[in-house]
């Protein structure tokens, strides 16, 4: 039995693959999916109500204005 043409019979061909040459068909098989998932699933998280969380701050926000002197801690004898 020859190889089945892809445009001509594509059901027929991934059938064939499956058998013949499984580590190929399974390969592009998942990074179908994985690009399915990737295309579908931020649209339906955002659709369902999940909001991302706020980033967390890296620095410490700095006062307006000018700064306190810190007082009582002199080294007074």
């Amino acid at each position: 039995m020859s190889q089945p043409l892809f445009w001509s019979h594509p059901l027929k061909f991934m059938r064939w693959a499956a058998i013949h040459k499984p580590n190929y068909f399974y390969s592009v098989a998942i990074a179908g999916a994985g690009l399915g998932i990737l295309i579908t699933v931020p649209p339906l998280r955002t659709y369902l109500g999940y909001e991302r969380a706020p980033k967390i701050p890296m620095t410490y926000p700095i006062p307006k204005g000018p700064r306190p002197r810190p007082s009582g801690f002199e080294d007074d004898e």
